[in-house]
């Protein structure tokens, strides 16, 4: 349910902003971003069950393409977490600002036009203080040791499938129009450029896999937990994005007689489907915006925490400055960290507010969801390529999970396994990638300046404590890979791995 509050926010954020973006195509859009979701499901449960350590993506990487790569896949990593905290906070006021109506305002009412050099700004400053509130707030809980229940996810996370799961039936029975779908996708399709940005934008409701592989080390038997996990996040999060795109195109809105119109309403999406319904409008709308406040604020959340968690893994191998890995006496946890990325994630909240956008359009929302995929197709890529070179580099780590369809072929005297979805998945991430550079203004600039700047955080500070500043340095894999194996209790695996490792450097006889 930690997984799913941090995947499954995804579709309450992404859906509006993705649908004015794809128009008639919307449900194309979350398809391709969709299957190349699903291979990188798959890539992440066979790696976060082989090495069940924190850090995700950037320990897959820092493992199989050496400490710089590992810098780079960490730094974009942390980026994307920082721009979770950013954008889920405001999406999350977004549905809680859909009951303003009942104090008798409108978001509308607490808006201020300011004229500046690069253009008008169109500020919703009620938003931007709830924002900056609530971004305050969330690293106030983390530097004081926040601890979210299991059982409050599992009641949330619940909720929130069986609330998703009515209103989608209910939207195909009682006001779903066919007719109304087919319409848009012949006659309200998007160019072929606006296609590509509402695609690439598609990836963004699908980020949220690293959560799982983050906490694979406090998980006990990673190998048959996170796969499951994974697999199940994968399937449910897809029927979910694909039912509410659908729904998205293919209904009425009952005010205006005319197809939904997600314009100004980025904020509260699922809210808007949800209050179109017949009958049940009038309860599952507040119904809806209730539960989308708690599950995108536990996933911005989730965000601090990844983001504090990452850092410090990085830190533990001198990727970044020991500084980052202290931890507070008082309250047992990562406060610099958390502090650090907090205010980082709190510039780019008021940055986005401030930038200009059309009247109507929530700028914010746009400008902080261009820069979220960045990240997520940059680490995604380098953990495809990690994943190859691990299955050549290291065949002695037990896999008790492996992506289908894979090739038997001999590397160096010993059979190993070249995984053919693997390839499919990175060309589909590259793809992405190729269209994040292409049609995301913010992220082509911002992201490769983020990276650089950390690149040269790391060079910095390798130089002063006179290591090597491009050079991998030696580490001992083999014991931290049976200290995590006899921890998480897979001792089947343990055995396996000290059997490979025996064959690999046989002892003394006995």
């Amino acid at each position: 349910m930690w997984g799913y509050a941090a995947v499954g926010a995804d579709i309450y954020t992404a859906l509006g902003i993705i649908t004015l973006a794809a128009l008639g195509l919307t449900p194309l859009a979350f398809l391709a971003a969709g299957i190349v979701f699903t291979l990188v499901g798959l890539c992440y449960a066979e790696l976060a069950s082989s090495y069940p350590l924190a850090g995700g993506g950037q320990y897959f990487t820092l493992r199989g393409l050496g400490d710089l790569a590992g810098l780079v896949a960490g730094a974009a990593l942390v980026l994307d977490y920082t721009i979770d905290i950013s954008l889920f906070t405001v999406v999350a006021l977004g549905y809680f600002n859909f009951f303003l109506p009942l104090v008798g305002h409108h978001i509308g009412d607490f808006t201020a036009t300011l004229r500046s050099p690069i253009g008008t700004i169109h500020l919703a400053w009620l938003w931007l203080l709830e924002s900056v509130a609530g971004i305050l707030l969330l690293i106030w809980l983390n530097v004081r040791g926040i601890k979210v229940s299991t059982n409050f996810n599992e009641i949330i996370g619940t909720i929130a499938i069986v609330a998703q799961t009515v209103i989608v039936l209910a939207g195909f029975m009682l006001v779903w129009d066919p007719g109304l779908v087919a319409h848009q996708m012949v006659f309200n399709r998007p160019s072929l450029g606006e296609f590509a940005f509402g695609s690439s934008l598609a990836i963004i409701a699908f980020v949220g896999l690293e959560t799982i592989s983050q906490v694979a080390q406090e998980t006990r038997r990673p190998a048959t937990i996170i796969p499951r996990t994974s697999i199940g996040l994968v399937i449910s999060v897809l029927l979910f994005a694909m039912a509410f795109s659908m729904l998205a195109i293919g209904m009425v809105d009952t005010h205006t007689g005319k197809p939904l119109n997600f314009l100004g309403r980025e904020g509260d999406p699922v809210a808007l489907i949800a209050e179109n319904i017949p009958a049940i409008g009038v309860v599952a709308a507040p119904l809806a915006a209730a539960i989308g406040f708690l599950i995108v604020f536990i996933s911005a959340n989730s965000g601090v925490v990844s983001s504090s968690r990452l850092s410090y893994s990085m830190s533990q191998f001198d990727l970044l400055p020991t500084w980052f890995s202290k931890v507070n006496r008082r309250f047992r946890t990562p406060a610099r960290a958390v502090i650090a990325f907090g205010l980082v994630a709190l510039f780019q909240t008021v940055l986005a507010f401030f930038t200009p956008g059309p009247p109507g359009k929530t700028a914010a929302i746009n400008v902080l969801a261009d820069l979220y995929a960045f990240g997520a197709t940059t680490g995604y890529l380098l953990v495809f390529i990690s994943l190859f070179v691990l299955r050549f580099k290291d065949p002695y780590t037990p896999r008790p999970y492996k992506m289908p369809l894979n090739i038997q072929m001999t590397y160096q005297g010993r059979q190993v396994w070249f995984p053919v979805l693997g390839v499919l998945g990175f060309i589909g991430v590259l793809f992405f990638l190729i269209m994040v550079v292409l049609t995301h203004d913010y992220a082509r600039v911002v992201g490769p300046i983020w990276v650089l700047a950390a690149v040269g955080l790391f060079a910095w500070y390798r130089r002063k404590r006179g290591l090597p500043i491009f050079k991998t340095l030696p580490r001992d894999w083999e014991t931290a890979t049976k200290r995590v194996l006899l921890e998480a209790e897979e001792f089947k695996s343990l055995e396996e791995y000290e059997a490979a490792l025996g064959e690999r450097h046989p002892g003394p006889p006995q």
